[in-house]
């Protein structure tokens, strides 16, 4: 910097997105103080970017005596112990009211522990979820703070300055008490996995089962990128199947990356936290899985040598069969994850506004899609519907495209093509959407073997207890049924 003034905002944590974010604040006008393990580092990031004017500080005393009180610093660091060693660095140096935002993708429960160590210090904790990659940490990301309501209030404006900004607005919203931000985060990220396992799916079929080239599926993700299914994931998919491969321009980049899946854990966390709370979220648990799966590639080449499995083109099956389908499993990931975000704000006592999440998500998110709007819309309404797919302009959605979406599964497990995001949703649908089910049964066998109790349908609340009849004949040996 070249003169003495305080900063605005501290980011430590410098890396790909805590250097995005520092630049993106000081374009908005603020003055920055960054801070890195890696000091060389640091200081080569402020000589590469001399007009963002990054003040580096080597060490956390000179950090926190160049800011503005009460200070504003914001965490961009590994997600885990790195924050608990900041933390622990940081204590002894704030005072009255100064605030640390936890930027980094930790999972909630550690939020919930940080939160509670700061309500016991004179300082403030807010844990924020930010999403957009590193090009929306530079240019405008989806911004999910929680906790301290104060502390939020003191952001917000540093906050708004550099959130994405849609026709809905500014993509920053409180999300809520205690760590609802780093929950809302994680939920997105959840949808995310979702979104990702099922346009995969989708492009092997339209590849593989319908024998379509590359360049004419790019052609048709753009075409549905200008329609309902119009979203960052379906854009840049479409951008993926026109890329060559820089050592074989010949063929795509895409045919020559290693099919094993990575993953950080947001997923894992999202389908723990669903079971936790009692929310079946199975379309993200299909993705959660298919990417473990996909990490045992060995395993899988060996069991295809062995097994080896017939696979027929798909038949009955058109191009429109597949973005109805895709759609239809869309709409079944969004209901589960808000889904999710309803109950753990019940549970939590977070107060998270669905429809405000949902208009955050509308820009600089990795799952940014135009039907985002209609979410938003339909949790803004009164009354808001008791479950996404339910709301009137969903329901009229899956209807339209309940028949092509069973061609689509029907065809594809006839042919021996893993689906299991669009199945998982389907078997999601076709579950919510059956009065009776088969549960009778499983509760029957409990109270069977284990005496649980069972609700008659004529008395529902009222939990009994029946001595079944054992020895009667049976498919079991010896006349008796099978135990």
């Amino acid at each position: 910097m070249t003169d003495d003034k305080l900063c605005d905002v501290a980011v430590v944590g410098l890396g790909v997105m805590g250097a995005n974010l520092a630049r993106n604040f000081a374009s908005r006008g603020l003055r920055v103080a960054g801070s890195s393990l890696h000091n060389e580092h640091a200081l080569a990031l402020a000589a590469a970017h001399p007009e963002a004017d990054l003040r580096i500080a080597l060490d956390y005393p000179t950090l926190v005596a160049s800011l503005e009180r009460p200070r504003r610093i914001v965490l961009m660091v590994p997600a885990g112990a790195p924050v608990d060693q900041a933390l622990d660095a940081l204590d002894p140096l704030l005072e009255q009211d100064d605030i640390v935002v936890d930027a980094g993708n930790s999972l909630y429960t550690d939020t919930d522990r940080r939160d509670a160590r700061a309500a016991a210090r004179p300082w403030r904790f807010v844990g924020m979820g930010v999403s957009g990659g590193a090009d929306g940490a530079l240019h405008g990301p989806s911004i999910m703070p929680g906790g301290d309501p104060e502390a939020w209030l003191r952001l917000r404006p540093a906050l708004a300055a550099i959130a994405a900004r849609s026709e809905s607005g500014l993509c920053v919203t409180y999300c809520g008490r205690g760590s609802a931000g780093h929950f809302v985060k994680m939920v997105h990220n959840g949808i995310e996995y979702g979104d990702m396992q099922l346009i995969a799916e989708t492009t092997a079929l339209l590849r593989e089962g319908l024998g379509l080239p590359a360049a004419q599926v790019a052609d048709v993700y753009s075409g549905w990128n200008e329609g309902e299914l119009r979203s960052f994931l379906v854009e840049i998919t479409a951008d993926i199947l026109r890329f060559p491969d820089p050592q074989d321009p010949s063929q795509l980049l895409v045919d020559a990356i290693l099919d094993r899946a990575g993953q950080k854990g947001t997923g894992k966390w999202t389908v723990l936290a669903a079971v936790e709370h009692g929310v079946p979220v199975p379309t993200i648990a299909a993705a959660v899985d298919a990417r473990n799966l996909s990490a045992a590639r060995d395993l899988r080449v060996r069991a295809e040598a062995a097994l080896r499995p017939v696979r027929a083109p798909l038949a009955g099956v058109s191009v429109d069969d597949l973005r109805d389908a895709l759609y239809a499993a869309k709409i079944c990931s969004y209901t589960q994850g808000f889904a999710l975000l309803a109950e753990a704000s019940e549970q939590r006592g977070y107060g998270t506004d669905l429809a405000e999440v949902a208009r955050i998500w509308t820009a600089g998110c990795i799952i940014r899609a135009v039907f985002l709007d209609r979410i938003r819309a339909a949790f803004a309404s009164a009354p808001a519907p008791e479950l996404l797919a339910l709301a009137p302009d969903f329901i009229a959605d899956l209807a339209r495209r309940l028949p092509g979406w069973r061609r689509v599964v029907a065809a594809a497990a006839a042919t021996g093509r893993p689906i299991p995001g669009l199945a998982a949703s389907l078997a999601w649908f076709d579950t919510l959407t059956t009065g009776r089910g088969s549960a009778a049964m499983i509760q029957a066998q409990r109270d069977y073997f284990g005496s649980h109790t069972y609700e008659r349908s004529d008395r529902p609340g009222h939990f009994v207890h029946t001595e079944w009849p054992r020895g009667l004949p049976g498919p079991g040996p010896g006349g008796h049924r099978a135990r």
